[in-house]
């Protein structure tokens, strides 16, 4: 439980936060620490006394929110060992909205593989204590940090789990507990279930996998008649071989990442579900692993999608969109949702792209792309505009069925893999597709190997609470 107050006692440990120019004006207060501390960005100095810890922080110049909350994060992740179990007080002249980065900075970062709530921050006697902060705003930010960690730690610990310890038995079975936990409406359709519903594209990824497909829907409802409803389709293929077309072996264990959209789209739903968000949400996760075996599907072969359009199958790694494909088409002829996302760890083209800078989106709606990408620059999860030209289309349209997965030239596969579930969405007028594969899996504080960002889960968030705005 996170425990916020105002201050209304000195304490044995105290953070202090100082940009540069504030520092100049107030370090004749703080005799000696001159000498070690000069308020610069993620400057930390610790100054111990026989009873008490203080901790002076950097936070530089004209600072944004996101990147308040970074310098909390790293902040809390590197000094775990020195910060105490206690009441802590938190000296800044940050406003409410700053003051809640920097919190949810403070727990984010507390996050480790696997996660125990071992971190100083997570135990019974820790509180903090803040100025200028009224009882209800110090208990709201504790509800809105929790709810985001609780989603987000629930998303990375998926993506993070090694192959054999996420089956998709036991993904199921979490998401059976979650929808009970929050009152979700929960839907599966197995393998022989899916082929009855005539998830063909669905279906022929998993069809060469020894576990069972998990074609899952969740529905949150908040109850309000004139709530918008978001449809989300998070790509979940636990562990991805690239099938028949088999991919080298180098790094192929970072595989386990390539359920980065499902693992934000839990985030968010979670997340959404703690605080009550006055929204719908549907989440559609097509759950599969992309394996070789005697009956996996093969390059040339021609699969119906739900939709009924045929696909040509040129490459079994091209996956994603086949599983994406049939979660669009299925989403948008069963519900009516005012807003359509799909995320995928999808290509390695928008890595090639934009590296780990920011996630390649596609959409086919002005004001949406206009949303996502103040909500993008304001959590610092950054998105792109891509074009959805025409003319793309005919670089994967096929000979024998409707479209082939791929184009066979060797550039823009991320805009023909957007193109593509273009023509799944059932002529939806405001729909996004975000290929996240440079950023939802990286180079993180809290481990010397690469592991899950948590990127998606507050990009979402912000967008879902802000969309009327």
């Amino acid at each position: 439980m996170i425990k916020i107050y105002n201050k209304k006692e000195s304490t044995t440990q105290n953070i202090y936060l100082f940009s540069e120019d504030d520092w100049e004006q107030e370090k004749s207060s703080h005799p000696n620490v001159e000498l070690f501390f000069n308020g610069k960005k993620n400057e930390v100095f610790i100054k111990t006394h026989s009873d008490k810890f203080d901790f002076f922080i950097g936070i530089g110049k004209n600072t944004k929110g996101f990147e308040i909350q970074a310098i909390a994060n790293k902040f809390s992740n590197d000094y775990k060992k020195n910060l105490q179990a206690v009441t802590t007080s938190v000296h800044s002249k940050l406003g409410l909205d700053l003051k809640e980065e920097f919190v949810k900075g403070l727990f984010l970062g507390t996050y480790l593989y696997p996660f125990e709530k071992s971190h100083p921050f997570w135990q019974e006697n820790f509180e903090l204590h803040f100025e200028n902060i009224s009882e209800e705003e110090g208990k709201n930010l504790a509800l809105k940090t929790a709810a985001l960690c609780n989603g987000q730690f629930a998303g990375m610990e998926w993506l993070n789990k090694p192959a054999n310890h996420k089956k998709v038995n036991q993904i199921s079975d979490f998401l059976k507990s979650t929808a009970e936990k929050y009152s979700l409406k929960y839907k599966s359709f197995n393998r022989e279930e899916s082929i009855k519903e005539g998830l063909g594209a669905f279906v022929a990824v998993n069809q060469g996998s020894s576990q069972e497909a998990s074609f899952t829907i969740l529905e949150y409802n908040c109850g309000k008649d004139d709530a918008k409803t978001f449809g989300l389709v998070g790509k979940c293929v636990l562990f991805d071989t690239g099938g028949i077309s088999i991919k080298p072996s180098d790094n192929m264990h970072y595989m386990k990442s390539d359920m980065g959209g499902a693992s934000a789209v839990i985030g968010a739903l979670i997340t959404a579900s703690e605080l009550k968000l006055p929204v719908n949400i549907i989440a559609i996760l097509p759950i599969t692993d992309n394996a070789v075996s005697e009956n996996a599907y093969l390059p040339s072969d021609v699969v119906t999608a739900y939709n009924g359009k045929t696909i040509e199958v040129l490459n079994t790694d091209a996956e994603g969109r086949m599983t994406l494909a049939d979660g669009l088409s299925y989403l948008s002829k069963n519900y009516k949702t005012d807003v359509l996302i799909d995320l995928a760890t999808l290509t390695g083209s928008s890595v090639r792209m934009f590296g780990y800078t920011c996630g390649a989106y596609f959409s086919n709606n002005d004001d949406l792309k206009i949303k996502l990408e103040k909500s993008a620059d304001k959590t610092n999860q950054r998105l792109w505009n891509l074009p959805l030209w025409d003319i793309w289309k005919d670089d994967f349209t096929s000979d024998v069925a409707d479209f082939k997965n791929i184009s066979m030239k060797p550039f823009g596969d991320c805009i023909i893999a957007g193109k593509f579930l273009e023509q799944f969405i059932e002529g939806h007028e405001n729909w996004a597709h975000l290929d996240i594969a440079g950023v939802a899996f990286g180079n993180v504080g809290y481990a010397k190997d690469k592991m899950a960002t948590g990127y998606g889960v507050q990009l979402l968030l912000d967008l879902i609470e802000n969309y009327n705005n």
